[in-house]
């Protein structure tokens, strides 16, 4: 290493809030300290990563339930040394059976209401369990103690948590048992370092627990299943559908018992020397890639970071990539996705004529034609649905404020990738259970004509989207961040931090940020606001002005703003058997290794 090199490594330490985190056989970095002190006492104990980033993100359902839900969406991606397999599973529900458009046309106005209509069917805890089933070593209940006992005995109030409550106050107040386990308090939330219980929520998973438990003699696959089957077809789903047949909900016990989410290879693309892995087109996964597919194609360092120029560049080639993802992206168990042509790099080249580099797109920009670049069986299929319209710009506020995430790298070359998610604020807990079941719901289109339509038995296209990064064959970067539509905006930004501009990790995660807001959000009521750009106050007034000048409708979030993610991530120095993990200051996040 030269002594250049050192002395910009230690001028970066100089300039980071955070010490860089670093071991040699484990690494853990998550949206809450207590959360990656557990997924740490699992590594201590002999578990490799995906027990230990289960644990992690059980845990993360009980510290952050304002934004994750046990109940709730849990995409994860999980590299196997052993077998050199990267998997993902999709930890995303579909919508009960008997939903469709026409039902909310009629029954609701044509709205997507708060409450247990926007319920899917809920895949966090089979996507645990299929991780544990399939990579793991331990028990359910092993991978649970530390949360039961979170949920149980309580934990600090913290004040990301409880500024969230109080903002959310009122409407946690529609629903009385979400009153009564978040705002207990005579109306308000525990105040911050006071104990908060969720006891039903604890006594759920122990219920699974002790299902597992009766059969422990069968073998670990088969008392893994019994913990599932309690989830799916026994107790909890009993009260769970009991509930939404009382309260003119549309779960069923058929729509519990028939679902199992999907184990599938990561779409990935190549940018410079690094192989990038996301999720597939049932999330927004894609995103990211297409958009490293078009910057590839400028010299970004010549632009400068955070430069005019550069600001420029990315956030056009993200309104060129979020038009593909509202005309294209979608379930693809339903319809057919173009993912082959969206990520072909002669579709990228198409589509970076569309950017001029002086002048902003107003508006979001059409989508492109990539069934042009599929080959095979979808080679020149149509989309399937009517002819593109434009988004009408729509100013209805949207405060969903949701997600996380967790990533764990062990000593055998094991890597953990998830986002878990979803709300307790947006519909009702089930009485008794602690789950505000997932109303994952709100990322589809009561629209017959959007690829997105709610239609029974289609999966929404959800926001969370974990990512690996690998280089010459094997991982080098585990990442992840909360932010909805923000999140694969921070990854690019955070990747390019790194790889273009030589960033230490935890630099590149406290960098400022920007974000493009210039397209329909993934959220009902689907906001639109045409033009707009958002950045950080830490980038100079002389870019914004720059930017302004452009065509650019640029307004400021504050210095270190929740809104702009909360990433954290991992690098993998394989030459000297080195693991970095960076944690945003933006939020509760944290590293822990050794």
């Amino acid at each position: 290493m030269s002594d250049d090199k050192v002395f910009s490594q230690y001028e970066q330490t100089r300039l980071s809030m955070r010490p860089a985190i670093m071991g040699r056989h484990g690494m853990v970095v998550s949206g809450h300290s207590l959360a990656s002190q557990a997924a740490m006492r699992i590594l201590d104990r002999g578990g490799n990563a995906v027990d230990a980033g289960v644990a992690a993100g059980i845990c993360l359902a009980v510290l952050q339930p304002d934004m994750v839900n046990f109940a709730g969406v849990a995409p994860i991606m999980i590299f196997d040394a052993a077998g050199n397999e990267l998997t993902t599973i999709s930890g995303v529900g579909p919508w009960p059976r008997a939903a469709s458009v026409e039902f909310f046309l009629e029954q609701c106005g044509g709205k997507l209401p708060e409450g247990i209509l926007r319920t899917v069917v809920p895949a966090a805890p089979d996507a645990w369990i299929t991780a544990l089933m399939r990579y793991g070593t331990l028990r359910f209940a092993d991978v649970a103690a530390d949360a039961i006992d979170l949920a149980a005995n309580g934990f600090p109030m913290h004040a990301f948590l409880y500024n969230s409550l109080v903002e959310l106050r009122q409407k946690y107040l529609q629903w009385p048992e979400n009153a009564a386990i978040y705002l207990p308090r005579d109306g308000m939330p525990c105040a911050p370092g006071e104990l908060f219980h969720q006891k039903d929520l604890a006594a759920t998973m122990t219920t699974m627990a002790a299902a597992e438990h009766r059969v422990r003699f069968s073998g670990r696959q088969a008392a893994l299943q019994a913990a599932r089957d309690e989830f799916y077809k026994g107790s909890i789903a009993q009260t769970i559908v009991a509930y939404h047949r009382r309260n003119g909900g549309l779960l069923t016990a058929e729509d519990m018992a028939s679902f199992a989410v999907n184990v599938e290879s990561p779409p990935s693309v190549r940018y410079k020397d690094y192989d990038v892995y996301a999720c597939g087109a049932w999330c927004q996964g894609p995103a990211l890639l297409q958009a490293l597919n078009l910057v590839e194609g400028w010299d970004l360092k010549a632009l400068g970071h955070n430069s005019v120029a550069y600001i420029h560049a990315l956030s056009e080639a993200l309104k060129l990539v979020f038009a593909d993802r509202e005309r294209f992206y979608t379930d693809p168990d339903h319809t057919a996705v173009p993912l082959q042509g969206l990520l072909s790099k002669a579709y990228a080249a198409e589509r970076r004529d569309a950017v001029d580099m002086n002048k902003a797109w107003k508006e979001m920009p059409p989508p492109g034609d990539p069934w042009r670049h599929e080959t095979g069986l979808l080679a020149g299929t149509p989309a399937g649905d009517a002819a593109y319209r434009p988004p009408r710009p729509n100013d209805a506020p949207n405060d969903h404020l949701d997600t996380s995430y967790v990533c764990v790298v062990d000593r055998h070359g094991n890597c953990f990738s998830a986002t878990p998610s979803d709300m307790s604020y947006t519909t009702e807990v089930i009485p008794g259970t602690g789950l505000a079941v997932s109303s994952r719901g709100s990322q589809s289109w009561v629209d017959k004509d959007h690829p997105c339509a709610v239609v029974g038995g289609r999966r929404p296209r959800l926001t969370p989207n974990p990512v690996m990064v690998f280089r010459d064959g094997k991982p080098c970067m585990v990442m992840g961040t909360p932010g909805g539509d923000t999140q694969c905006q921070t990854m690019l930004q955070t990747f390019l931090n790194i790889v273009e501009f030589d960033m230490e990790p935890q630099l590149a995660a406290e960098a400022p940020r920007f974000a493009t807001f210039s397209f329909p959000n993934s959220f009902y009521p689907h906001d639109y606001h045409p033009g707009l750009l958002r950045m950080e106050k830490r980038i100079p007034d002389a870019v914004v002005k720059g930017l302004t000048d452009m065509g650019h409708r640029v307004e400021r979030w504050p210095d270190w703003a929740w809104k702009a993610g909360g990433v954290c991530l991992i690098t993998i120095d394989r030459e000297q058997g080195v693991l970095t993990g960076a944690a945003d200051p933006r939020r509760e996040s944290y590293a822990v290794g050794w």
